[in-house]
């Protein structure tokens, strides 16, 4: 019998070493293009080193059911600029937008630097649960959460519009074209 979904901030080098192994998993080359469009996927790739930098700094979300994480969200701000390309790419094209005619270079915000819940764990409402932890961890130090969404990566997309992110613009970057999106927690 499964035993129930919980949500957590991660504590523990193990929990990091699980999130590392469900992204290895899930990469976008690592899966067949129907688990893509079925589950999602993921395109960046962190080493065991940054997962536990961003850890020391903003711990990630995780899913758990019982001692196995079966999803994970990836917490970062602007104080990881330097040790990640696509992550760098990325706070460079948010920093350069405005929001409410405001410029998000001046913003409070954190990114999601990724999310993914194990495709042997999907449509079990997971992903609204790491974003609902997320906010309730964070939307106290940030006004905004920012994240980006392969453009080949629909049902991600629907997720986050479904949490509450709106598109606020799209960009190429990394031979692929993307959404950037925006959940506004001021605002809620």
């Amino acid at each position: 019998m499964n035993q129930p979904i919980t949500f957590h901030l991660t504590k523990s080098l193990d929990e990091i070493r699980q999130i590392k192994d469900i992204q290895k998993r899930h990469q976008k080359e690592s899966i067949t293009p129907e688990l893509r469009e079925t589950t999602g996927f993921v395109t960046a790739e962190y080493e065991i080193s940054l997962l536990e930098k961003m850890h020391r700094l903003l711990p990630s979300i995780i899913a758990k059911e019982g001692d196995k994480v079966v999803g994970y969200a990836l917490v970062t701000d602007p104080r990881i600029i330097g040790c990640h390309d696509l992550l760098d790419d990325l706070f460079d094209q948010i920093n350069k937008l405005n929001f409410d005619n405001h410029p998000l270079k001046n913003a409070n915000y954190t990114v999601v630097g990724q999310l993914c819940v194990d495709s042997d764990y999907g449509r079990r409402g997971i992903a609204q649960g790491l974003y609902k932890k997320y906010q309730e961890s964070y939307s106290g130090s940030f006004d905004y959460c920012i994240t980006d969404v392969d453009c080949n990566n629909p049902r991600s997309l629907r997720t986050h519009l479904k949490t509450g992110f709106q598109t606020i613009h799209k960009i190429e970057y990394g031979n692929a074209e993307w959404d950037i999106v925006l959940w506004d927690w001021k605002t809620e």
